[in-house]
């Protein structure tokens, strides 16, 4: 029989229980190791049963049990002790001189109870808010309620992945629903989509989900929020609207009902919640801004964050299918200008990332790496600047410490203890994958077939993790371009090696499906299963257990495809060494001390593919180094375990991760739009007016004369300009000199300096030399402003000026007219 309605029932608790309940609504138990051995200790079967859920745990507390709780003193002592902890948390205030952020996010990873997260993106916005609750930030999470959130993965017994989708009931894991709250969002046809909006209390940071399951909603609409990452591009175009639109409109609705201020600066945790900046635009349009004036507003307090390291990872839609939801959710505002925003080579799509750079006035990647490689695939929206110049900063990743390493071994813990809690660490890994890997056979009809899994992986044999997603370009099956190689490094009888291994494809990702399948049909052979297993159904708390137990974390993506690739990080934490091609964080964070790289091949080298070559380095590396040195060498491992601590611990923190966001993006953010803002968005109308009149005269801005020289002792380098500022002044533009060292017709690292005005059309620049040899130079006009960067408005008039001749004498002058423009 079909439900026809549902009642939620909170559990009843002892007036002297009812710590307990706030303990549990608060998700801060998922990383308070004092938190949840409270409830273990309250019931530890049932702790165990309901999956370390502490609403779930409550709601099936039993009668008798609680009554014994009530007169248990040394229960009643730590739970008066545990909640005194969180009320003194909770009540601290917020960090002087940061700024309130909203941070929106298409996904969460917060604890493996919550399935709002499908990979990386979600563990680190999840690991973004805890950091910020613990640094005492003000800030504001908001995402979607996936009722059916990311799949619980099993295999069919030829080892294709299968999908199952859970239930979220959001009164049942301790959300609460913001009352008040009225989300709606016309749509094409005269639909309407209305939202709830639930509140998970992550620690001291609000986390807003918006919730489709509302009974206002036709079926199809009710069940948009279902399901994370799912459905056709429509559903998912609709999912974007409502994180965008609605997000805003949540964050209106929680302030108002909190009487707390709007957010400072706006944080976009990728494209998907664009939308934003557009229903923040529509809402300065109702207070009186052009919509030129209000993009300009809203784009000095707006952040975007890419984690997109090709062009095929964004999400892209049908420009008419965005017009027609655009033209109706956000009447008020010209859809043409809006649809400009996501505009990219191809005149039929909307790009979302497009549009979220240019909605946004600070633009970072998530590594080195990555945001080099953003400038080069984002230069052509910045024409006119060199790729090194676009306006994309990096703030590299960085992961919860408390989450993911809660039971490191300690630097001060002397040597036999230091491996004995990496030892332990080891064993309970095996724990949890033998639990595993026991309750996936279950119903297997493999199920006679378990004794292997009893003693299967051995807590003394250097242990070796792989989990992560698996779509192509991560190689899971890397390791096994020659099987029979790998063999023979897990079997050795001396030295062996096991290789633990986890991951999920995406459900209509079929390329990954078979690299799971490959992998698995390879860990099948019986004289393998000891020492190689996956397992099943990677999330948060598999995800903990593997980085705190393996000795090696591997990691072989295709550079320069990984992003950032936080995993790593985790095992950092907990002592364990990186082997991993140079990508992401460790092409930035790597030292011999902490680790190994993997070297990158070149197809076609030797006549070997990339992969080839790269497995094997990969087998050489292993073979050579690191199983010698864990068995051969214990002090020389135990130096570079304690190495990753002292040195490389530091680089890896979120900590880190959010002070470089408050001092490189937050901070000056949110000063950036108070300046456009005061005194009725002054500024932002100014700035929006400057920077039409610029654009529309910049092409009668010329160069007419431009020398060199060098000074008499050849220790300086003298510029001098004359600059025709056409219909502009000469406050509305600036005169760079370029100057370096010089690689055929490029200047490596240059140095810029400004050229001073000295009056009339004359500008002139003073810049030392120095060594001998080529001295290069270029130079060029820009557009300028006080508000805003050169780099941002990226209107340019390179100064064609000759190469510097070679002998030429200290008091020689290179002169260049440019020719009519």
């Amino acid at each position: 029989m079909h439900v026809y309605g549902k009642l939620a029932v909170p559990a009843q608790l002892p007036e002297i229980l009812t710590p307990l309940r706030e303990l549990a609504d608060n998700l801060r138990w998922s990383w308070h190791a004092d938190t949840r051995a409270l409830f273990e200790l309250a019931d530890r079967e049932l702790w165990e049963r309901t999956g370390q859920n502490p609403p779930q745990f409550l709601a099936q507390l039993s009668s008798d049990r609680k009554e014994a709780l009530t007169a248990n003193k040394r229960f009643l002592t730590k739970m008066r002790a545990v909640h005194k902890n969180l009320r003194s948390y909770l009540d601290q205030s917020h960090a002087s001189g940061a700024p309130s952020v909203a941070y929106f996010s298409p996904e969460f990873g917060i604890t493996e109870t919550l399935p709002l997260y499908s990979g990386g993106l979600g563990i680190l916005a999840g690991d973004h808010l805890k950091t910020a609750s613990d640094m005492r930030l003000p800030l504001i999470g908001v995402g979607l309620l996936y009722r059916s959130g990311y799949f619980t993965q099993s295999f069919t017994p030829d080892g294709w992945q299968c999908e199952d989708y859970p239930s979220l009931v959001p009164e049942d894991v301790g959300f609460t629903e913001l009352n008040g709250a009225h989300i709606h969002i016309a749509l094409p046809g005269g639909a309407d989509l209305y939202a709830r909006v639930w509140i998970a209390q992550v620690g001291r940071v609000p986390l807003l989900l918006l919730d489709s399951d509302d009974e206002r909603n036709e079926p199809e609409l009710r069940a948009l929020t279902s399901r994370l990452y799912g459905g056709d591009a429509l559903t998912r175009l609709r999912q974007e609207l409502l994180l965008g639109i609605g997000g805003v409109r949540a964050v209106r609705a929680y302030c108002d009902a909190h009487g707390l201020p709007e957010p400072e600066v706006y944080h976009t945790n990728e494209g998907h919640a664009g939308f934003l900046g557009l229903e923040r635009i529509a809402e300065l349009t109702e207070r009186g801004l052009t919509f030129p004036e209000a993009l300009t507003a809203v784009r000095a307090g707006t952040l975007f964050t890419t984690h997109t390291p090709v062009p095929a990872g964004i999400d892209r839609f049908d420009r008419g299918m965005v017009a027609g939801h655009l033209s109706v959710a956000l009447p008020k505002l010209p859809t043409e200008a809006c649809l400009e925003l996501g505009a990219e080579n191809d005149p039929g799509v909307f790009n979302m990332a497009h549009m979220g750079l240019r909605l946004a006035q600070r633009c970072n990647g998530v590594s080195k790496l990555h945001g080099a490689l953003s400038r080069s695939m984002f230069a052509p929206l910045w024409a006119g600047l060199e790729p090194e110049e676009v306006p994309i900063a990096h703030v590299t990743n960085g992961v919860h410490e408390p989450t993911w390493a809660a039971a490191a071994p300690q630097l001060k813990q002397p040597d036999e203890q230091f491996l004995a809690s990496r030892k332990a660490l080891r064993q309970r890994l095996i724990d949890t994958v033998r639990r595993r890997a026991a309750e996936a056979q279950e119903d297997s009809e493999f199920a006679a077939e378990t004794a292997w899994i009893a003693d299967c992986l051995d807590p003394d044999v250097l242990t070796i993790g792989f989990a992560r997603r698996v779509p192509t370009y991560k190689r899971l099956t890397l390791m096994l371009s020659d099987p029979a190689r790998l063999r023979r490094i897990l079997l050795d009888p001396d030295r062996p090696v096991q290789l633990i291994v986890a991951g999920k494809a995406h459900p209509a990702d079929d390329g990954g499906k078979r690299l799971i399948q490959e992998f698995m049909h390879f860990a099948s052979d019986p004289a393998l299963r000891r020492r190689v297993v996956f397992v099943p159904d990677y999330d948060i708390e598999l995800g903990r257990d593997m980085v705190a137990g393996c000795d090696v974390w591997l990691n072989t993506p295709t550079r320069p495809l990984e992003a950032c690739g936080t995993s790593g990080m985790k095992s950092a934490l907990n002592g364990g060494l990186n082997l991993s091609i140079g990508d992401g964080w460790w092409a930035e964070c790597f030292a011999p001390d902490f680790g190994w790289a993997i070297p990158s091949g070149h197809d076609g080298l030797g006549g070997l593919s990339r992969d080839e070559q790269e497995a094997a380095a990969l087998y050489d590396l292993l073979e050579t180094k690191v199983v010698p040195l864990f068995y051969d060498d214990q002090p020389g491992w135990l130096r570079m375990m304690r190495a990753v601590l002292k040195s490389l611990r530091p680089q890896v923190l979120a900590d880190r991760m959010l002070d470089d966001y408050l001092t490189l993006l937050y901070r000056p953010a949110a000063e950036a739009g108070a300046r456009v803002s005061v005194d009725n968005f002054t500024g932002a109308r100014e700035l929006a007016a400057w920077t039409a009149s610029v654009r529309e005269k910049w092409a009668s801005v010329s160069a007419l004369e431009f020398w060199a020289e060098l000074s008499a002792d050849s220790a300086r380098a003298l510029f001098r300009a004359e600059v025709d500022c056409g219909a502009l002044s000469h406050d509305d533009i600036a005169v760079e000199v370029f100057t370096g060292d010089v690689d055929g017709d490029r200047l490596i690292a240059p140095v810029v300096t400004q050229m001073q005005h000295r009056g009339g059309n004359s500008y002139a620049a003073e810049v030392p030399v120095q060594h001998g040899g080529t001295f290069g130079y270029a130079a060029r006009i820009v557009a300028a402003h006080p508000l805003v960067t050169p780099q941002e408005i990226g209107l340019v008039h390179e100064i064609r000026v000759p190469a510097v001749r070679t002998g030429a004498q200290p008091s020689e002058t290179h002169s260049h007219r440019p020719p009519e423009e």
